[in-house]
């Protein structure tokens, strides 16, 4: 029986391995001997279709021959490739690389070897060499061909026009046409010709490197992408194919995705005969049993699979090549296949090192000559490798971009964010060619360093961070011209980026994009950036205009998690009554298309603003105005719609509250990572977003003059605005209300009717109740009728057990902190039970002391005493089960704050938990002030101990920083909630010497964010200040009129 485990460290050093080969040569070092003896003639089918003979000798090992082939093609990075050929079973089986070739291809004469991509990165971005990524484009395309890569029609149809655009070039009816008639690309061409062709007309000007980039860039979101299926059969007898991919094992029944197990969940993988085994590590919260089985055709089959999944593993995971076994003394037991070549990191690390030269090669299918550039610049150091990942197995892919349950992937259907493609914006005299590349920095930290934050996907925070194609970089994009000067003296960077906000069948976007808005993460040196900062306009309108844009970003992902995703999830299941998704979806959808035009031509006037290509009549573009007036205007026609959200948010909670089916899909659909926030939440974004629009418009009205040419029509749009926000504005404040009570519902256990007509929602914390066993952490909720406590209990779910309530009617308080020796002491004496409660510090227990007497002072003139949430007997003569409960919490005192780390199956990471954690507490003022106060756009983060910036797409919504790697992303990397966290401007002795620059600390973990200019500085202060520090009680009532549900 063969097999491989993984041992507990993967290497002491992260230096090369002995090579041997052009492709996997170190710098400098030259390869062994070549084996004498009679050559042997094999023929090499390469991915262009051509065939090519290469003499080797027969004693060789397989490492020589692919060698030879890369060599032939003056391919760097070589490693992602291998050679596949049939063997003497007809099985397709990969070369050894270690074994004698003549012993692997029995009758060379008679068989075709064929040269193929063998191992897909998760990102193409981490493919730096042109050369590189046009074979892999051309795998794609071969793939297409042969039906191996499934997608929608829209989504075939993009990527036949973009390998349609590197082949011939621009647009031209007849001639894509006639080119589509004598090339058949997909199975089913014939009928999507006429997608294609549209498709095509929007690619003008984009060079074959940049077709190649957007090709796999839509191309690695889809399900099949780089998936070889291999026949098994499970414990059952059900038949089901096996994969292996980089981030694990997956399992599909026919085409669909229905199981994934990462390699972090993997402790070993062995083969018996025909059996193929799978042992997975011990996890408390998963239903599968400690060893899978299954089934394959054959023994050989089964090994074949069972190498490829060993090499897939060291190749992703490992740093440098796996040493050889020694050889036992007198026998052997399993196999002794082990990987050989570089890993991924090795790959990356070597041609970070420039440790090779640049040469032409030519695209067989292109009619456009296209040469890899010779100006290189000097890479970019590497991030660190995560502490933890140097002490482990393997880096921590965590669940990536596949669960067990599937979540994550949309089995049979195209993300969105695979869906628009955007045109860059051309010069029209130089030729592109597309540079070297950089990579990220300080990426690979955030699980040591980043204590506090939620990770959403650590497959992208344990790997080495690969480079992003950035405008303001000149190396790593195949966006750039040959170093065009602008009138500053610096390069003048272009942008073709993928937008997720649009889908193939809407019209594609305009070239004119601003490129300052288009940049994706990766890192700068400090000198680009500085660079770059002063090529763009100072007016603090162009920002403010700026800010709409970075913001309708945001908007518009936050309405596809509803008419994409929630409606895609709702379409596989028989839960949801017709009635509830025709006031649903019907009601998103027209918002959707609106904003998606309505960001377009934010983006044109900007990228006009910028002066990039009109800069002869940039006076006329300097304005936002207009645009928004037409826009807001526009709104008003879909002012019906607006008003059935809060009617669709009270169905939707009607409906889970009278089917558990529709319960349970709901909440299966807010544990995906496309769900950041609470479902219902999203339901209440385009109310919210008008409130954003009337901040904007009144920010530009003061920045104004009367007399600029601006002013007008902000004045106007802001009156139009300010009438819809004023007509919605009840609906908003007892939709908000009515939105955080079935909220906080799920965050409770024992609570019979939370939710009734007349109950507001007003504070929630952290407080210590003393009872006989001392001072004791409890979570109290306060609403106008009844004070809640809680305990956290230690359940698999992670929510608050109620285990008391005093009923505000006739309720006192008074500060007793000389009566019990215990500071920021309050006694609330109820009519049944008096309690001693102690706060954090003296501004916490101020806090709770004019939310209480508020609440008092509101149930004092309600009709009468409040109704009985709790079945069980009040808490003044205690029960077993709250003693337990006691005992739970006084447990929970003494865990670590990083329990927000852990991956609970559901309610682990709301703001109730952030707030026990923290030992702090929130207001229903200040969730309101949160929803006001949203903001993105790109800042760059380092960390205490960091060397590097890093750039990232930052969204701050609902009291929390989401860090996305950039504006495409569909979900986040990792969240930071800002509770608790201490704002401040860096000292002098912290000695960063940078402009606008910003610190988050709580406790020992310290965050830097370095904002783009003056405006968004100051922007980003207010809005995490708004976080930071909880808003005043005075306006609560002016800003909030008793609009209760």
């Amino acid at each position: 029986m063969g097999e491989i485990e993984q041992r507990p460290t993967p290497g002491s050093r992260l230096g090369a391995a002995e090579n041997s080969g052009i492709s996997t040569l170190e710098h400098g070092q030259k390869p062994p001997p070549t084996p004498s003896g009679k050559l042997m003639s094999v023929r090499i089918q390469m991915l262009d279709d051509t065939q090519e003979a290469f003499e080797v000798p027969q004693r060789a090992p397989g490492k020589v021959l692919l060698d030879a082939v890369c060599s032939h093609l003056n391919l760097v990075e070589g490693d992602y490739f291998g050679l596949e050929f049939p063997d003497h079973k007809k099985i397709t089986v990969w070369l050894d690389l270690l074994k004698p070739i003549v012993k692997q291809i029995r009758r060379p004469k008679h068989v075709v070897v064929k040269f193929v991509v063998k191992f897909f990165p998760p990102d193409h971005t981490q493919l730096q060499e042109e050369l590189t990524r046009y074979l892999f484009a051309l795998q794609v395309k071969q793939d297409l061909a042969q039906g191996r890569l499934t997608c929608s029609d829209t989504s075939a149809a993009l990527l036949v026009s973009h390998i349609v655009q590197s082949e011939i070039g621009d647009f031209d009816e007849a001639s894509d046409r006639e080119h589509l008639a004598k090339n058949k690309y997909i199975p089913q061409q014939d009928a999507l010709e006429d997608k294609i062709v549209e498709f095509h007309h929007n690619h003008i000007g984009q060079t074959p490197a940049e077709s190649d980039f957007q090709l796999l860039e839509i191309a690695r979101r889809l399900e099949m992408y780089g998936v070889r299926l291999h026949p098994a059969k499970d414990r059952e007898g059900t038949k089901i194919n096996l994969a292996v991919a980089n981030t694990g094992i997956l399992v599909f029944q026919g085409f669909t995705k229905i199981n994934a197990f990462n390699w972090a969940k993997v402790r070993k993988l062995s083969f018996k005969r025909k059996r193929f085994l799978i042992k997975l590590r011990p996890d408390v919260n998963s239903s599968y049993q400690d060893t899978l089985e299954f089934l394959m055709a054959s023994r050989d089959f089964c090994k074949s699979f069972w190498k490829i999944c060993v090499e897939h593993h060291a190749f992703f995971r490992l740093f440098e090549e796996p040493k050889p076994k020694p050889k036992p003394v007198l026998f052997s037991r399993g196999s002794s296949f082990r990987f050989s070549g570089r890993t991924q990191k090795q790959v990356l690390d070597y041609v970070k090192e420039g440790g090779h030269k640049k040469v032409q090669f030519e695209r067989k299918h292109s009619k456009i000559h296209s040469i890899r550039s010779l100006a290189t610049q000097p890479a970019e150091p590497n991030s660190e490798v995560p502490k933890q990942a140097q002490q482990s197995a393997s880096l921590t892919f965590g669940e990536g971009a596949a669960s067990p349950g599937g979540q994550s992937c949309q089995p049979g259907r195209d993300p969105p964010a695979s869906a628009d493609e955007r045109g860059p914006q051309r010069n029209p005299t130089p030729q592109r060619s597309p540079a070297g590349s950089t990579k990220a920095d300080g990426a690979g930290r955030a699980e040591t360093e980043e204590e506090e934050e939620v990770a959403k996907d650590r497959t992208q925070q344990s790997r080495p961070r690969p480079p992003q194609p950035s405008t303001g970089s000149l190396t790593g994009s195949p966006h750039l011209s040959e170093l065009s000067i602008n009138s500053q003296g610096g390069a003048a960077p272009t942008s073709t980026v993928l937008s997720p906000n649009l889908s193939p069948d809407t019209k594609q976007a305009s070239p004119l994009v601003s490129p300052l808005l288009n940049d994706q993460a990766g890192p700068r040196t400090d000198d680009e950036d500085d660079g770059r900062r002063k090529r763009f306009p100072t007016d603090k309108a162009y920002f403010i205009a700026k800010e709409v844009s970075t913001t309708e970003r945001t908007y518009l992902k936050d309405l596809e998690v509803i008419t994409s995703w929630f409606q895609s999830t709702v379409s596989k299941e028989d839960s949801m009554p017709e009635t509830l998704k025709s006031l649903i979806f019907p009601n998103f959808e027209p918002l959707h298309k609106f904003h998606t035009n309505f960001l377009k031509e934010i983006e044109q006037r900007l990228a006009l603003w910028e002066g990039r290509s009109n800069a002869h009549i940039r006076g006329d573009y300097q304005r936002i105005g207009d645009v928004l007036l037409k826009n807001i205007q526009g709104m008003k026609q879909l002012a019906a719609h607006l008003w059935k959200h809060s009617e669709a948010l009270e169905a939707l909670e009607t409906g889970i509250r009278g089917s558990r089916r529709l319960e349970s899909l709901c909440r299966d659909f807010e544990l995906q990572k496309v769900c950041y926030l609470s479902l219902n939440t999203f339901l209440l974004r385009p109310l919210h977003r008008l409130m954003h629009y009337k901040q904007v418009l009144e920010r530009l009205c003061k920045h104004h003059p009367p007399s600029h040419t601006d002013f007008r029509d902000c004045r106007a749009a802001l009156a139009e605005i300010t009438e819809m926000v004023a007509q919605l504005h009840g609906t908003m404040i007892k939709m908000e209300n009515f939105q955080k009570l079935h909220e906080l519902k799920k965050d409770l256990i024992g609570v019979d009717n939370l939710v009734i007509p007349g109950r507001e929602f007003i504070r929630l914390g952290s407080l210590s109740k003393l009872s006989g066993k001392g001072l004791q952490q409890r979570m109290f909720f306060l609403f106008n009728d009844v004070l809640l406590y809680t305990s956290r209990g230690l359940t698999a779910s992670n929510q608050f057990k109620v285990h008391g309530q005093l009923p505000l009617y006739g309720m006192t308080m008074e500060e007793s902190e000389d009566e019990w020796g215990v500071p920021h002491c309050l006694t609330l004496r109820g009519q049944r039970q008096s309690i001693v409660v102690a706060a954090s510090s003296r501004s916490e227990m101020e806090k709770w002391v004019e939310d209480i007497q508020m609440a008092i002072d509101l149930a004092e003139k309600s009709s009468g005493p409040a109704p009985e949430f709790l079945a069980s007997s009040p808490p003044d003569s205690k029960s077993p089960e709250e003693a337990a409960g006691d005992q739970e919490s006084e447990d929970d005192l003494s865990a670590s704050r990083t329990s927000l780390e852990r991956q609970a199956p559901h309610r682990g990471n709301t703001m109730v938990h952030v707030c026990w954690h923290r030992n702090t507490s929130v207001s229903m003022v200040d969730f309101s002030v949160a929803v006001e106060n949203q903001l993105s756009g790109n800042l760059l983060r380092k960390f205490k101990n960091s060397n590097g910036w890093q750039k990232l797409w930052v969204v701050f919504t609902n009291f929390c920083l989401f860090f996305y790697k950039s504006h495409q992303d569909s979900h986040p990397l990792a969240s930071l909630p800002l509770l608790g966290y201490s704002l401040t401007i860096p000292s002098e002795s912290e000695d960063l010497h940078k402009d606008y620059v910003f610190k988050l600390h709580f406790k020992s973990h310290v965050y830097y964010f370095r904002a783009e200019s003056e405006y968004t500085f100051e922007r980003w202060m207010e809005v995490i200040r708004s976080a930071t520090s909880s808003a005043s009680r005075a306006h609560v009532l002016s800003h909030k009129e008793s609009h209760v549900y």
